[in-house]
């Protein structure tokens, strides 16, 4: 097994990016959470928190793409350094707005400056299909990976930013946060050999990538996606406090990440053939059918009993989550032109946010309005969407596909 994710560091340089990238994109699950806390604490309001917390997530929503539109026009390094600057700048202005008592507006200003944070996790995808365009298992091997360290970032991040707010002080999430970006984006930008080609006439000439028909069925899709995310975050949370076990949400939706993380590192080191775009409505079927349980579980089970059998239910549902997210990436690195790479990838994630804020929000209704148990039928509603769009535009995800080989533009690409 280790062999496959051996090969594909062979590459000069190939650790350095990665690793160091690793850290460029752990502030993607600090700062939200950071906000969160910190502004519960300084200004003991939830409201206000998860309202800015809110549009900072809407701000990278809509500047997300439109800086990884210009890293695919100008280069990573020329476009994510000053990007990562304005953001530390308005995050700078959060934290004096914060501890100083500033208007409420003020803290709403920063948090849209802060959107336009770099996409890490795309440019690093970048720079894999770059090396291993042309080799396809070792491409598929290293997406693996990329999906397993998107999972540690969830799971270590909030820890870090949380642990550090409520022990240090309230600050101090974001603060290190911040220094993550900081110093992450500074050595991955400094690996200058393995940076992608820049393509600024070919990317003028073709419009957003967000064009292509297949990457707005795999937008819409992730959408459903991240609102099952946020949904069984907030719904789990919920059910443990109704248990009396508040303290143990945090292990249990760790449990949820390691299915994912595991799955991820095994599909890595398979030698799959046949569609994409079947394993990819295939793994949304799945993901979905495995969010059924939960509700089952959560009807009929109290107390321990029924915060075990939710995190049992977690795992297995968590086993398909990594190989979707695989399958998917895979399909925008063919659906959408080398040029354009790196903001295709972006679109994919910023549909994940959004799902991840409506996700999170109809599932707080669901349980002030039904309770705990019934705020599970929010991720089972979202899954079933999510199957909905796939296989409505499963035709289109297939048509966007060649047979055997990737689409010219890619090939001439140094391997």
């Amino acid at each position: 097994m280790l062999s496959s994710y051996r090969q594909i560091f062979a590459a000069p340089g190939s650790l350095a990016f990665s690793s160091s990238g690793f850290v460029a994109r752990l502030p993607i699950s600090m700062t939200g959470i950071g906000i969160v806390t910190m502004l519960a604490q300084l200004r003991g309001s939830y409201g206000l928190a998860g309202a800015v917390s809110a549009v900072l997530a809407l701000s990278a929503a809509a500047l997300g793409p439109q800086v990884s539109r210009l890293v695919d026009r100008y280069g990573q390094r020329r476009v994510a350094r000053p990007a990562t600057v304005v953001t530390l700048l308005a995050a700078v202005g959060l934290l004096l707005c914060a501890h100083f008592a500033a208007p409420a507006w003020t803290l709403f200003v920063c948090a849209v400056g802060m959107g336009g944070m770099p996409s890490t996790g795309s440019m690093v995808r970048a720079r894999w299909a770059h090396l291993y365009s042309s080799e396809p298992p070792k491409l598929h091997t290293a997406y693996s990976l990329e999906a397993v360290v998107d999972e540690i970032c969830f799971i270590v991040g909030p820890i870090l930013s949380i642990g550090l707010a409520t022990a240090v002080f309230p600050e101090a999430g974001v603060v290190l946060a911040g220094l993550f970006l900081a110093v992450g984006v500074l050595l991955f930008t400094a690996q200058r050999r393995t940076e992608p080609p820049v393509h600024p006439a070919a990317h003028h000439a073709s419009g957003s990538a967000i064009s292509s028909a297949g990457l707005q069925v795999l937008v819409l899709t992730f959408v459903a996606t991240g609102a099952i995310f946020g949904s069984v975050e907030v719904v789990t949370v919920a059910f443990a406090q109704a248990q009396g076990h508040t303290s143990s949400s945090s292990l249990v939706l760790a449990v949820y990440a390691l299915g994912s993380c595991l799955a991820g590192v095994v599909f890595g080191t398979l030698k799959l053939k046949g569609s994409m775009a079947t394993r990819f409505l295939a793994g949304v079927a799945v993901m979905a059918v495995s969010m059924v349980p939960l509700v089952v579980v959560a009807s009929t089970l109290r107390g321990t009993a029924g915060l075990v059998a939710i995190g049992a239910a977690l795992f297995l549902a968590g086993l398909s989550i990594s190989p979707t997210l695989i399958t998917a990436m895979a399909l925008v690195e063919r659906l959408v032109p080398a040029a354009q790479l790196t903001e295709g990838m972006t679109w994919t994630t910023t549909g994940l946010a959004l799902g991840v804020a409506l996700g999170s929000s109809a599932a707080g209704w669901m349980v002030d309005a039904a309770g705990a148990a019934a705020g599970y039928w929010v991720p089972v509603a979202s899954a079933g969407f999510g199957v909905l769009v796939a296989l409505a535009g499963f035709p289109r995800l297939r048509s966007g596909l060649t047979a055997d080989a990737p689409e010219p533009a890619r090939s001439s690409l140094p391997g």
